[in-house]
Protein backbone atom coordinates (compact mmCIF):
# COMPACT_ATOMS: atom_id res chain seq x y z
CA UNK A 1 0.00 0.00 0.00
CA UNK A 2 3.17 2.41 0.47
CA UNK A 3 4.17 1.61 -3.02
CA UNK A 4 0.77 3.44 -4.72
CA UNK A 5 1.93 7.12 -4.02
CA UNK A 6 5.71 6.20 -5.82
CA UNK A 7 4.02 4.68 -8.53
CA UNK A 8 1.67 7.36 -9.27
CA UNK A 9 4.17 9.92 -9.17
CA UNK A 10 6.11 8.55 -11.47
CA UNK A 11 3.35 8.27 -13.88
CA UNK A 12 2.74 12.18 -13.44
CA UNK A 13 6.18 12.78 -14.09
CA UNK A 14 6.29 10.54 -17.40
CA UNK A 15 3.03 12.50 -18.77
CA UNK A 16 4.52 16.07 -17.91
CA UNK A 17 7.21 15.18 -20.12
CA UNK A 18 5.53 13.79 -22.76
CA UNK A 19 3.38 17.20 -23.11
CA UNK A 20 6.34 18.96 -22.85
CA UNK A 21 8.27 17.37 -25.83
CA UNK A 22 4.91 17.66 -27.85
CA UNK A 23 5.42 20.97 -27.37
CA UNK A 24 8.99 21.84 -28.13
CA UNK A 25 8.15 19.73 -31.39
CA UNK A 26 4.89 21.67 -31.96
CA UNK A 27 6.72 25.47 -31.37
CA UNK A 28 10.07 23.67 -33.18
CA UNK A 29 7.96 22.67 -36.90
CA UNK A 30 8.06 24.89 -39.78
CA UNK A 31 5.15 26.83 -40.95
CA UNK A 32 3.77 26.93 -44.79
CA UNK A 33 6.48 28.10 -47.05
CA UNK A 34 5.60 31.29 -48.98
CA UNK A 35 5.91 31.77 -52.64
CA UNK A 36 8.73 33.59 -53.81
CA UNK A 37 8.44 37.29 -55.27
CA UNK A 38 9.50 38.26 -58.74
CA UNK A 39 9.51 41.49 -60.59
CA UNK A 40 7.70 41.61 -63.56
CA UNK A 41 7.29 43.86 -67.13
CA UNK A 42 3.77 43.09 -69.10
CA UNK A 43 4.95 42.95 -72.45
CA UNK A 44 3.24 45.02 -74.97
CA UNK A 45 3.52 45.71 -78.77
CA UNK A 46 4.42 48.81 -80.27
CA UNK A 47 5.13 49.74 -83.79
CA UNK A 48 8.93 51.20 -84.59
CA UNK A 49 10.90 51.77 -87.98
CA UNK A 50 13.62 48.85 -88.51
CA UNK A 51 17.16 50.40 -89.17
CA UNK A 52 19.65 48.41 -90.54
CA UNK A 53 23.33 49.74 -89.39
CA UNK A 54 26.32 49.07 -91.80
CA UNK A 55 29.82 50.13 -92.32
CA UNK A 56 30.79 51.85 -95.48
CA UNK A 57 33.05 54.47 -97.15
CA UNK A 58 32.91 57.24 -98.97
CA UNK A 59 33.60 57.91 -102.37
CA UNK A 60 34.40 61.29 -104.39
CA UNK A 61 30.68 61.55 -106.80
CA UNK A 62 32.89 62.51 -109.71
CA UNK A 63 36.73 62.31 -110.34
CA UNK A 64 38.77 63.56 -113.64
CA UNK A 65 42.57 63.37 -114.36
CA UNK A 66 43.74 66.43 -115.93
CA UNK A 67 45.85 65.13 -118.53
CA UNK A 68 47.53 67.70 -121.95
CA UNK A 69 46.16 66.77 -125.10
CA UNK A 70 49.13 68.26 -126.98
CA UNK A 71 52.92 68.35 -126.71
CA UNK A 72 54.96 71.29 -125.22
CA UNK A 73 56.95 73.04 -122.09
CA UNK A 74 54.87 73.73 -119.02
CA UNK A 75 54.78 77.31 -118.61
CA UNK A 76 52.63 78.62 -116.07
CA UNK A 77 50.78 76.37 -113.16
CA UNK A 78 47.11 78.56 -112.79
CA UNK A 79 45.64 77.21 -109.65
CA UNK A 80 46.43 76.72 -105.87
CA UNK A 81 46.61 73.07 -104.80
CA UNK A 82 43.54 71.53 -102.61
CA UNK A 83 41.26 74.55 -103.78
CA UNK A 84 38.48 74.61 -105.64
CA UNK A 85 37.90 75.01 -109.20
CA UNK A 86 35.14 75.77 -112.27
CA UNK A 87 34.43 73.95 -115.39
CA UNK A 88 36.71 75.05 -118.13
CA UNK A 89 39.14 77.11 -115.75
CA UNK A 90 42.34 77.25 -116.64
CA UNK A 91 44.92 75.15 -114.90
CA UNK A 92 48.21 75.14 -116.37
CA UNK A 93 49.97 76.73 -119.69
CA UNK A 94 51.48 74.40 -122.63
CA UNK A 95 54.03 77.01 -124.91
CA UNK A 96 51.86 78.06 -127.77
CA UNK A 97 54.23 79.73 -129.83
CA UNK A 98 54.59 76.34 -132.24
CA UNK A 99 51.18 75.91 -132.09
CA UNK A 100 50.58 80.12 -132.90
CA UNK A 101 52.67 79.39 -136.17
CA UNK A 102 50.89 76.09 -137.00
CA UNK A 103 47.70 77.95 -136.37
CA UNK A 104 48.52 81.07 -139.14
CA UNK A 105 50.58 78.96 -141.89
CA UNK A 106 46.78 77.00 -141.90
CA UNK A 107 45.06 80.77 -142.42
CA UNK A 108 47.29 81.13 -145.11
CA UNK A 109 47.09 77.85 -146.89
CA UNK A 110 43.12 78.18 -146.27
CA UNK A 111 43.36 81.79 -147.92
CA UNK A 112 45.23 80.50 -151.08
CA UNK A 113 42.81 76.91 -151.56
CA UNK A 114 39.79 79.26 -151.65
CA UNK A 115 41.30 81.79 -153.84
CA UNK A 116 42.03 79.19 -156.41
CA UNK A 117 38.73 77.50 -155.98
CA UNK A 118 36.60 80.76 -156.45
CA UNK A 119 38.54 81.58 -159.66
CA UNK A 120 38.21 77.81 -161.10
CA UNK A 121 34.37 78.02 -160.05
CA UNK A 122 34.25 81.28 -162.91
CA UNK A 123 36.63 79.26 -165.38
CA UNK A 124 34.67 75.84 -165.31
CA UNK A 125 31.78 77.35 -166.69
CA UNK A 126 33.69 78.49 -169.71
CA UNK A 127 35.31 75.48 -169.82
CA UNK A 128 38.70 77.12 -169.30
CA UNK A 129 39.79 74.42 -166.91
CA UNK A 130 38.12 71.15 -166.82
CA UNK A 131 36.03 69.97 -164.17
CA UNK A 132 38.90 67.62 -162.60
CA UNK A 133 40.67 70.44 -162.21
CA UNK A 134 38.00 72.40 -160.57
CA UNK A 135 37.13 69.62 -158.17
CA UNK A 136 40.60 68.99 -157.15
CA UNK A 137 40.21 72.98 -156.13
CA UNK A 138 37.27 72.50 -154.16
CA UNK A 139 38.79 69.36 -152.41
CA UNK A 140 41.92 71.13 -151.40
CA UNK A 141 40.25 74.11 -150.13
CA UNK A 142 38.20 71.73 -147.82
CA UNK A 143 41.44 70.11 -146.74
CA UNK A 144 42.92 73.20 -145.57
CA UNK A 145 39.66 74.21 -143.42
CA UNK A 146 40.51 70.84 -141.76
CA UNK A 147 44.03 71.71 -141.50
CA UNK A 148 43.54 75.22 -140.19
CA UNK A 149 40.57 73.67 -137.49
CA UNK A 150 42.88 70.92 -136.14
CA UNK A 151 45.69 73.78 -135.79
CA UNK A 152 42.61 75.88 -134.22
CA UNK A 153 42.21 73.03 -131.74
CA UNK A 154 45.92 72.09 -130.74
CA UNK A 155 46.33 75.88 -129.96
CA UNK A 156 42.98 75.68 -127.56
CA UNK A 157 44.76 72.43 -125.88
CA UNK A 158 47.68 74.62 -124.70
CA UNK A 159 45.32 75.78 -122.04
CA UNK A 160 44.79 72.81 -119.89
CA UNK A 161 41.29 73.41 -118.64
CA UNK A 162 39.38 72.01 -115.55
CA UNK A 163 36.61 69.49 -117.50
CA UNK A 164 34.44 69.74 -113.65
CA UNK A 165 34.12 71.08 -110.44
CA UNK A 166 35.57 70.25 -107.62
CA UNK A 167 39.03 70.28 -105.44
CA UNK A 168 42.09 69.75 -106.91
CA UNK A 169 44.84 67.72 -105.64
CA UNK A 170 48.37 68.29 -105.99
CA UNK A 171 50.35 68.75 -108.67
CA UNK A 172 52.45 66.58 -110.43
CA UNK A 173 54.24 68.61 -112.61
CA UNK A 174 55.77 72.16 -111.98
CA UNK A 175 56.91 74.44 -114.86
CA UNK A 176 59.19 73.88 -117.41
CA UNK A 177 58.15 70.21 -117.41
CA UNK A 178 57.85 68.61 -120.57
CA UNK A 179 54.66 67.20 -121.30
CA UNK A 180 52.98 65.09 -124.01
CA UNK A 181 49.76 63.91 -125.61
CA UNK A 182 49.08 60.35 -124.24
CA UNK A 183 51.47 60.27 -121.03
CA UNK A 184 50.64 57.83 -118.41
CA UNK A 185 50.57 60.10 -115.36
CA UNK A 186 47.95 63.25 -114.70
CA UNK A 187 48.86 66.56 -114.21
CA UNK A 188 46.74 66.71 -111.23
CA UNK A 189 43.28 65.10 -110.19
CA UNK A 190 40.00 67.31 -109.54
CA UNK A 191 37.71 65.33 -107.16
CA UNK A 192 33.75 67.25 -107.14
CA UNK A 193 32.74 66.61 -103.57
CA UNK A 194 29.38 67.78 -102.92
CA UNK A 195 27.34 65.48 -103.63
CA UNK A 196 29.26 62.50 -102.27
CA UNK A 197 28.92 58.41 -102.45
CA UNK A 198 28.83 56.28 -99.21
CA UNK A 199 28.79 52.56 -100.11
CA UNK A 200 28.07 49.92 -98.02
CA UNK A 201 27.84 46.36 -97.69
CA UNK A 202 24.93 44.44 -96.71
CA UNK A 203 25.38 40.42 -96.08
CA UNK A 204 22.74 38.87 -98.99
CA UNK A 205 21.14 36.82 -95.59
CA UNK A 206 19.97 39.50 -94.61
CA UNK A 207 18.93 41.51 -97.53
CA UNK A 208 17.00 37.67 -98.13
CA UNK A 209 15.30 37.92 -94.71
CA UNK A 210 13.96 41.41 -95.13
CA UNK A 211 12.47 40.61 -98.65
CA UNK A 212 10.68 37.27 -97.01
CA UNK A 213 9.65 39.35 -94.36
CA UNK A 214 8.23 42.49 -96.65
CA UNK A 215 6.57 39.77 -98.60
CA UNK A 216 5.02 38.10 -95.51
CA UNK A 217 3.41 40.73 -94.32
CA UNK A 218 5.48 40.96 -90.90
CA UNK A 219 7.51 43.89 -92.24
CA UNK A 220 5.40 47.18 -93.89
CA UNK A 221 7.41 49.56 -96.50
CA UNK A 222 8.76 52.39 -94.51
CA UNK A 223 6.65 54.71 -97.38
CA UNK A 224 8.62 58.03 -98.57
CA UNK A 225 11.22 57.10 -95.98
CA UNK A 226 12.80 53.77 -97.17
CA UNK A 227 15.52 55.44 -99.40
CA UNK A 228 16.62 57.95 -96.89
CA UNK A 229 19.93 57.12 -95.58
CA UNK A 230 21.42 58.63 -92.23
CA UNK A 231 24.95 58.61 -91.12
CA UNK A 232 27.51 58.15 -88.01
CA UNK A 233 30.96 59.42 -88.47
CA UNK A 234 34.52 57.77 -86.42
CA UNK A 235 34.02 59.49 -83.42
CA UNK A 236 30.34 58.85 -83.02
CA UNK A 237 28.69 62.06 -83.68
CA UNK A 238 25.75 61.71 -86.60
CA UNK A 239 25.75 63.82 -89.70
CA UNK A 240 23.73 66.22 -89.87
CA UNK A 241 22.55 65.99 -93.82
CA UNK A 242 20.03 62.95 -94.92
CA UNK A 243 21.18 61.06 -97.76
CA UNK A 244 18.91 58.80 -100.38
CA UNK A 245 19.82 55.35 -101.22
CA UNK A 246 20.90 55.46 -104.79
CA UNK A 247 21.17 51.63 -106.05
CA UNK A 248 21.79 48.22 -105.17
CA UNK A 249 24.45 45.81 -106.87
CA UNK A 250 22.69 43.17 -108.80
CA UNK A 251 25.97 40.81 -108.20
CA UNK A 252 27.33 39.40 -105.07
CA UNK A 253 30.39 39.74 -104.13
CA UNK A 254 31.68 36.30 -104.48
CA UNK A 255 34.95 36.27 -101.96
CA UNK A 256 32.36 38.22 -98.89
CA UNK A 257 28.75 37.31 -100.05
CA UNK A 258 27.50 40.77 -99.61
CA UNK A 259 26.47 43.49 -101.93
CA UNK A 260 27.12 46.97 -102.53
CA UNK A 261 24.62 49.89 -101.68
CA UNK A 262 25.28 53.01 -102.98
CA UNK A 263 23.94 56.31 -101.76
CA UNK A 264 24.17 60.10 -101.63
CA UNK A 265 24.79 62.77 -99.58
CA UNK A 266 24.96 66.71 -99.86
CA UNK A 267 27.99 67.78 -98.65
CA UNK A 268 28.21 71.45 -98.42
CA UNK A 269 30.68 71.94 -95.54
CA UNK A 270 32.91 69.09 -97.43
CA UNK A 271 33.23 67.37 -94.16
CA UNK A 272 32.92 64.36 -95.56
CA UNK A 273 36.29 63.28 -97.37
CA UNK A 274 36.66 60.35 -100.05
CA UNK A 275 37.99 57.19 -98.11
CA UNK A 276 36.20 58.11 -94.78
CA UNK A 277 35.15 55.26 -92.55
CA UNK A 278 31.37 55.93 -92.08
CA UNK A 279 28.26 53.96 -90.58
CA UNK A 280 25.00 54.11 -92.75
CA UNK A 281 21.55 53.71 -90.95
CA UNK A 282 19.34 52.63 -93.42
CA UNK A 283 15.31 52.28 -93.09
CA UNK A 284 14.31 48.55 -93.64
CA UNK A 285 10.62 48.99 -92.73
CA UNK A 286 8.00 49.40 -90.14
CA UNK A 287 7.18 46.73 -87.63
CA UNK A 288 3.38 47.34 -86.11
CA UNK A 289 3.60 44.92 -83.55
CA UNK A 290 6.68 44.71 -81.71
CA UNK A 291 7.99 43.04 -78.78
CA UNK A 292 10.98 44.86 -76.97
CA UNK A 293 11.91 42.78 -74.08
CA UNK A 294 13.85 44.23 -71.73
CA UNK A 295 17.51 42.66 -71.25
CA UNK A 296 17.48 41.96 -67.60
CA UNK A 297 14.67 39.26 -68.57
CA UNK A 298 17.02 37.28 -71.34
CA UNK A 299 19.37 35.45 -70.60
CA UNK A 300 21.61 32.57 -72.49
CA UNK A 301 21.87 28.98 -72.21
CA UNK A 302 25.08 26.85 -72.55
CA UNK A 303 24.20 26.62 -76.30
CA UNK A 304 23.92 30.41 -76.56
CA UNK A 305 20.03 30.26 -77.25
CA UNK A 306 18.10 33.08 -75.97
CA UNK A 307 15.82 32.21 -73.28
CA UNK A 308 13.53 33.96 -70.77
CA UNK A 309 11.03 33.11 -67.78
CA UNK A 310 7.60 34.41 -67.73
CA UNK A 311 4.46 34.30 -65.25
CA UNK A 312 1.86 32.00 -66.44
CA UNK A 313 -1.77 32.46 -65.55
CA UNK A 314 -1.76 30.01 -62.88
CA UNK A 315 1.24 31.96 -61.29
CA UNK A 316 3.37 29.18 -62.45
CA UNK A 317 6.79 29.90 -63.73
CA UNK A 318 7.18 28.83 -67.53
CA UNK A 319 10.60 28.81 -69.84
CA UNK A 320 10.39 30.35 -73.09
CA UNK A 321 12.86 29.64 -75.88
CA UNK A 322 13.69 33.06 -77.98
CA UNK A 323 14.72 34.19 -81.12
CA UNK A 324 16.35 37.86 -80.48
CA UNK A 325 18.45 39.24 -83.47
CA UNK A 326 19.12 42.65 -82.47
CA UNK A 327 18.68 45.31 -79.77
CA UNK A 328 16.97 48.63 -79.51
CA UNK A 329 18.84 50.46 -76.61
CA UNK A 330 18.35 48.70 -73.39
CA UNK A 331 15.62 45.77 -74.67
CA UNK A 332 16.36 43.15 -77.64
CA UNK A 333 13.64 42.85 -80.34
CA UNK A 334 11.96 39.70 -80.22
CA UNK A 335 10.61 37.98 -83.24
CA UNK A 336 9.39 34.58 -81.30
CA UNK A 337 8.80 33.29 -78.32
CA UNK A 338 7.16 36.42 -76.22
CA UNK A 339 3.61 37.59 -76.83
CA UNK A 340 1.68 40.39 -75.98
CA UNK A 341 0.59 40.84 -72.41
CA UNK A 342 3.29 38.37 -71.46
CA UNK A 343 4.56 38.72 -67.97
CA UNK A 344 8.49 38.48 -68.15
CA UNK A 345 10.47 38.17 -64.97
CA UNK A 346 12.99 40.91 -64.54
CA UNK A 347 13.94 40.79 -60.69
CA UNK A 348 14.43 37.55 -58.82
CA UNK A 349 15.74 35.27 -61.46
CA UNK A 350 17.93 33.20 -59.38
CA UNK A 351 15.89 32.42 -56.93
CA UNK A 352 12.95 30.74 -59.01
CA UNK A 353 12.93 27.78 -61.64
CA UNK A 354 10.21 26.00 -64.02
CA UNK A 355 7.13 24.76 -62.21
CA UNK A 356 7.53 27.18 -59.49
CA UNK A 357 4.75 29.05 -57.83
CA UNK A 358 5.59 32.88 -57.37
CA UNK A 359 4.18 35.91 -56.43
CA UNK A 360 4.24 38.76 -59.40
CA UNK A 361 5.01 42.48 -58.60
CA UNK A 362 5.62 45.52 -61.06
CA UNK A 363 9.78 45.03 -61.72
CA UNK A 364 11.03 48.53 -60.28
CA UNK A 365 14.87 47.26 -62.37
CA UNK A 366 13.20 48.47 -65.76
CA UNK A 367 12.36 51.66 -67.25
CA UNK A 368 9.16 52.22 -68.32
CA UNK A 369 9.64 52.95 -72.43
CA UNK A 370 13.01 51.75 -74.04
CA UNK A 371 16.08 54.09 -74.02
CA UNK A 372 16.32 53.68 -77.80
CA UNK A 373 15.37 56.35 -80.15
CA UNK A 374 11.45 55.78 -81.43
CA UNK A 375 12.14 53.64 -84.10
CA UNK A 376 15.76 52.69 -84.32
CA UNK A 377 16.79 49.60 -83.85
CA UNK A 378 20.73 48.00 -84.50
CA UNK A 379 21.41 45.70 -86.64
CA UNK A 380 23.92 42.70 -85.57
Amino acid sequence: MQKKPAFTAMVSAIALATVMLAGCQESSAPGAAQAPKVGVVTLRPQPFTLTTELPGRTSAYRIAEVRPQVDGILQKRLFQEGSEVKAGQQLYQIDAAVYLASYKSAQATLASAASLAERYADLVTDQAVSKQEYDEARAAKLSAEAALEKARIDLRYTKVLAPIAGRVGRSAVTEGALVSNGQASALATIQQLDPIYVDVTQPTKDLLRLRRDLASGQLQKAGDNAAKVKLKLEDGSEYEHEGTLEFSEVSVDEGTGSVTLRSVFPNPEHLLLPGMFVHAQLSSGIKQAAILAPQQGVTRDLKGQATALVVGADNKVELRQLEADRTVGDRWLVTKGLNAGDQLITEGLQFVHPGDAVEAAPATNVANTPSAKPGLAQGK
